[in-house]
């Protein structure tokens, strides 16, 4: 478990996850076919071409699943109770394959459950690809066990 309890996530506190993906052609169209999405502009290079990206673009809830996944070791691996959300999601840049990305997780709320036994922390979290390229961006908010009350 490498994750922080509700306790020692800091408002304002920006964090740098180290892990760094280069995402393939193959990454891309394993989750366009495990979530059953065909848009040609993912898959497609012959359609793909003839828009103004000219080439096939990885899909975005990949792109935001992974920024998710490249976080949970230095958030919530083993703090957390549960995802509650991920607000305003914007895809400001595409990304393509080959990109590598890099992820950013900074925290801009925290507060206490009713009972005191948790607390709801949320994080801005920013994808960034190798020319350092803003290419999603959204809030995730997390419900995380507080120290004294998770399982020993």
């Amino acid at each position: 478990m490498t994750g922080l309890y509700y306790e020692e996530f800091t408002v304002g506190e920006t964090i740098e996850h180290e892990r760094r993906r280069t995402i393939s052609e193959s990454d891309n169209q394993r989750f366009c076919d495990m979530t059953m999405n065909q848009q040609p502009l993912h898959l497609d290079a012959e359609f793909a071409g003839e828009t103004q990206f000219d080439e096939r673009l990885v899909n975005g809830l990949y792109t935001m699943s992974l920024a998710v996944g490249i976080s949970i070791p230095e958030t919530t691996d083993g703090t957390i109770v549960a995802n509650l959300s991920y607000d305003d999601v914007e895809h400001p840049t595409p990304v393509f394959h080959g990109d590598t990305i890099r992820v950013q997780s900074t925290v801009t709320d925290k507060r206490e459950t009713s009972d005191g036994e948790r607390g709801i922390v949320t994080m801005h979290v920013e994808v960034h690809n190798q020319d350092d390229d803003l290419v999603c961006e959204f809030e995730r908010t997390v419900l995380s066990l507080k120290r004294e009350h998770a399982e020993a």
